[in-house]
């Protein structure tokens, strides 16, 4: 299976991936009583493996629930020298360049990865490493914040190829880059 590096991420309708103060409490402003879930298990089910940052790690930690995930995640950190122990074999720390990092996690057999985390999707964007986006926008503007994209060395283009519509409020958008 040809390797694949897809991003799924919320943001609001001004482009933020988190709000001024790096929160996430507008994920919640859309009433969700059936607790759709988006097409996140349809996603994650497609998926090897994840790779987030340290920043979206800890976020996760910090989350009043168990561990998330069911697939090995991939933390990138230069300054985390070990996981907590309750993620032992869960979480595997990374470092060095995007190149090396990939080369290593594929050749543990992981060819579909998740690519989480606002500077972990940008550090991907800058060396055009990314070949699906996964966009859900949430419609409220925050203003502020932590911006989905930032300035890329040149332009990216990508095919749009689905709009889904959930809970008559948010919109989920998917991309294939054009190569």
């Amino acid at each position: 299976m040809k390797n694949k590096n897809i991003v799924f991420i919320a943001k609001s309708l001004d482009g933020y991936i988190a709000d001024k103060n790096g929160g996430l409490d507008w994920l919640n402003t859309i009433p969700n009583p059936d607790k759709t879930d988006m097409g996140y298990n349809r996603f994650i089910n497609r998926i090897d493996a994840i790779v987030m940052g340290r920043l979206t790690f800890d976020i996760v930690c910090s989350f009043d629930c168990e561990w998330p995930y069911t697939k090995p995640v991939f933390v990138m950190s230069n300054t985390l020298e070990t996981v907590p122990v309750e993620y032992s074999g869960k979480v595997f720390l990374v470092k060095g360049t995007l190149e090396g990092i990939l080369k290593d996690i594929h050749s543990q057999g992981f060819s579909q990865l998740y690519i989480d985390g606002g500077l972990v999707v940008h550090g991907f964007l800058k060396e055009d490493l990314i070949d699906e986006l996964i966009i859900t926008t949430f419609p409220v503007l925050l203003g502020g914040g932590i911006p989905l994209f930032g300035e890329l060395p040149r332009q990216l283009e990508f095919e749009h190829v689905e709009s889904t519509l959930f809970l008559n409020a948010i919109a989920q958008d998917s991309y294939l880059r054009k190569r």
